[in-house]
């Protein structure tokens, strides 16, 4: 069995959307001695992306929870600075504010929502360290700046067989950290970055270094790769291009 990315295989549809078309097109698409191929999974490695998915999910719900409290709180003049670091503060805002009873009530009930899903968050990141900590690749990795144990974790679980890429530009390339290329008359110019595929580790990777990247402009002038692209570029491109490096040095 070989599994392809459905938008290889829709520039091969001619027209309409039929069974008939789409079997052609498939048939069309795995014949390119270009095309490339999904690998399969196993069990264990869907189950470990499953973690991963599950966590981001209540990651998203916590953030959801928390803006629906501030916003809350704010209609009755409560008023509380935004970043996750005011969780702890905000469900304490919710126990002291004396608004009208029904809406003391929904704010308790949201209050609970997110410190259950807290606990949660905090079960399946717990599994994830110990996944990373348990898997030699995975350790390896954590030896890279800017890459922690969740990272490593989505790493060698979202990667597939390191032996399909030629370079670490392949692998970046894949994440969708590489510029999309423009050229025109011989001349290049190096636009956005793709932002394809994997969304979930892209983020991460990005993530680990704009941390990286805030500790260096915080720290004293020096000459070294990552000081001289934040002379030359804005935070968020330096970041960008220090996730693309992270992302080619993982692959050795």
């Amino acid at each position: 069995m070989r599994l392809m990315q459905p938008s290889y295989v829709k520039g091969h549809v001619k027209r309409g959307k039929a069974d008939k078309a789409d079997a052609e097109a498939i048939c069309e698409a795995v014949s390119r001695p270009s095309m490339r191929f999904v690998p399969v999974k196993s069990e264990e490695t869907q189950a470990l992306v499953m973690i991963h998915q599950a966590r981001e999910f209540l990651v998203r719900k916590q953030t959801q929870i928390v803006n629906a409290i501030r916003a809350h709180l704010g209609e009755f003049g409560v008023v509380v600075p935004r970043g996750i670091q005011n969780i702890e503060r905000l469900v304490a805002e919710c126990d002291r504010a004396a608004p009208p009873a029904p809406a003391r009530k929904v704010l308790n009930l949201l209050a609970d929502q997110l410190v259950d899903t807290q606990k949660k968050i905090a079960v399946l990141t717990a599994d994830i360290h110990a996944d990373a900590r348990g898997k030699e690749d995975a350790r390896r990795l954590q030896t890279i700046p800017g890459i922690g144990p969740i990272t490593a974790s989505a790493l060698v679980s979202a990667l597939p067989d390191i032996s399909d890429f030629k370079s670490g530009r392949d692998l970046s390339a894949w994440l969708g950290l590489t510029p999309r290329p423009h050229s025109t008359g011989g001349k290049q110019r190096p636009g956005r970055i793709f932002r394809m595929d994997n969304r979930y580790l892209r983020r991460l990777l990005y993530l680990g270094a704009m941390a990286q990247v805030s500790a260096r402009w915080r720290g004293k002038p020096g000459d070294d790769w990552l000081w001289k692209i934040l002379q030359r570029k804005k935070p968020r491109q330096a970041a960008i291009a220090l996730a693309n490096r992270m992302a080619r040095t993982a692959l050795h």
